[in-house]
């Protein structure tokens, strides 16, 4: 087998080398087939009852370790090796790495669902491909394919399932082939060798619990000390448990809209998915916290009236039958539950403005909403701006609820998925 250059031979031996253990002499083990990796012993991630049920209802929006990661690696001539299945773990990289020192980094974010029957839905993937495509070119970045993202995202999915023994609803008759997309029933067989379930927790919550979060990582891992771009990419997935993304669950949100942290400006990269992007907006969500609010409004850099997007997602306004939303021209992210909220208001027959809208127009509008991968669709319930408070139509008979409603019908597969949007895992 030979290689395009000698810079990506030694790339990848620096790969391969890394995977080796130099205290107990064993590599560790690298695999795409998670049906076998997940026969190594895993140590409990997160803090487990003795009867190993989770309590769902508790579950945030919060760090949770999950037992896999995958990972991929791309160096000088911009193609990344073949990814591998790894234990979840720190990872190492010099202190002078780009995104380190330069913030040269994208992140993506989408969710795995699961279904009654046990199924796993993935909402979307190509779209947060695509996006983190987008937003690699921008920040002078390799990024992987399409099929390498969804691949990647699928694995991590995969590796990670855990079941209860009492749970899993798999009869104990499934197909050995099955074993190839990661599933396993109580008297599964692999090579002649019978497979217990462990009575562990589902990092995949169960339908209507939550979901498993998944966090594609794009970052220089390479050395640099001028400015420039890294010589070296890598390219991470890993998952976490989730629940509700606000601690107060589904009450309405409420909003501050803030004048002077500014969050993006025109030409800079508020519009694309860079770990730069939210560092600048701690300072004035720690503040609005502290007063009680849920989240931060911020407006446009030069006019300072126009709205643009809460700290990690996007805004919608209602007034009669028209939904409108500010246009993502460069300083606003393209969220991807913005693009299906829109699609689905369209065939729900609403009229969709993507438009300016200036903070006082938030006196008129009857209902007000917030959009993301994390939040889903949230009604927000006040904004407050300058002192005075606008409040909004909330509750089960507004457009946001039945909007969001069908959103997460079709993410959970409670309702027809017309638009192939979903793509089942297994």
């Amino acid at each position: 087998m030979g290689f395009r250059s000698l810079s990506f031979q030694r790339c990848l031996q620096t790969f391969v080398a890394s995977s080796f253990n130099s205290k107990d002499k064993t590599y560790r083990y690298f695999s795409s087939n998670p049906a076998f990796a997940l026969q190594q012993p895993r140590k409990a991630s997160y803090n487990e009852h003795e009867n190993g049920e989770m309590e769902w209802e508790k579950l945030g929006f919060g760090p949770v370790s999950t037992d896999f990661m995958y990972s991929m690696k791309c160096c000088e001539d911009g193609n990344f090796v073949q990814g591998n299945l790894t234990r979840y773990g720190n990872i190492e990289f010099s202190p002078f790495a780009a995104v380190l020192n330069y913030g040269q980094g994208i992140i993506e974010g989408l969710k795995v669902n699961r279904k009654d029957d046990g199924r796993l839905l993935l909402f979307r993937p190509d779209q947060h491909a695509l996006r983190m495509k987008m937003g690699a070119q921008r920040m002078c970045m390799p990024s992987p394919s399409i099929h390498q993202f969804i691949h990647a995202v699928k694995q991590t999915a995969l590796a990670n399932i855990r079941w209860n023994n009492s749970e899993w609803p798999y009869s104990q008759t499934t197909p050995r082939s099955s074993l190839k997309r990661g599933l396993r029933t109580k008297n599964a067989v692999r090579d002649g060798a019978t497979y217990a379930p462990p009575s562990t927790p589902l990092n995949v919550p169960p339908p209507g619990k939550g979901s498993l979060y998944i966090r594609p990582l794009l970052i220089g891992s390479g050395p640099v000390l001028g400015v420039g771009p890294a010589p070296e990419f890598m390219f991470l997935t890993y998952a976490s448990p989730v629940g509700n993304y606000f601690k107060q669950g589904k009450t309405p949100l409420s909003l501050y809209v803030e004048e002077e942290e500014v969050r993006a400006f025109s030409g800079g990269v508020g519009g694309v998915k860079s770990v730069s992007n939210y560092g600048p907006v701690l300072k004035a969500l720690v503040r609005a916290k502290r007063l009680g609010f849920s989240d931060v409004l911020y407006v446009d850099s030069v006019n300072k009236k126009y709205l643009e997007e809460v700290s990690a997602s996007n805004i919608f306004t209602l007034k009669g039958n028209v939904i409108s939303t500010p246009p993502t021209s460069g300083t606003i992210l393209p969220g991807i539950t913005r693009k299906s909220i829109i699609e689905i208001a369209l065939g729900l027959g609403f009229q969709v403005e993507e438009r300016s809208i200036s903070v006082h127009e938030l006196t008129e509008a009857d209902e007000v909403f917030c959009t993301g991968t994390a939040v889903g669709v949230a009604a927000v319930g006040s904004v407050t701006y300058r002192g005075t408070r606008f409040e909004f139509k909330v509750g089960e008979t507004t457009v946001c609820q039945a909007l969001g409603s069908t959103l997460v019908g079709i993410q959970t597969g409670l309702t027809e998925d017309k638009k192939e949007w979903i793509i089942n895992i297994h």
